[in-house]
């Protein structure tokens, strides 16, 4: 197991809500209007910044844009 750093003891919610804002993008399925199955990217914070229409294009999108995708389910 991977200890704690002691700064992650201190950090405040809003410290830690912004850790990985610059480094991930959260990939995360919804439903479209015609009820298919669309996928939105989101920011670290969960700003809904595109929707594209699979998964693997979510993927790339994100990857293209020097992020590391998180899917979230």
């Amino acid at each position: 197991m991977t200890p704690i750093s002691p700064l992650m003891r201190h950090m405040s919610a809003r410290e830690f809500a912004l850790l990985g804002m610059e480094a991930l993008a959260y990939v995360k399925p919804k439903q479209g209007d015609d009820n298919a199955v669309i996928f939105a990217i989101h920011t670290a914070d969960g700003n809904e910044v595109a929707v594209v229409a699979n998964r693997d294009l979510a993927l790339a999108t994100v990857r293209q844009n020097d992020l590391i995708p998180v899917s979230v389910h």
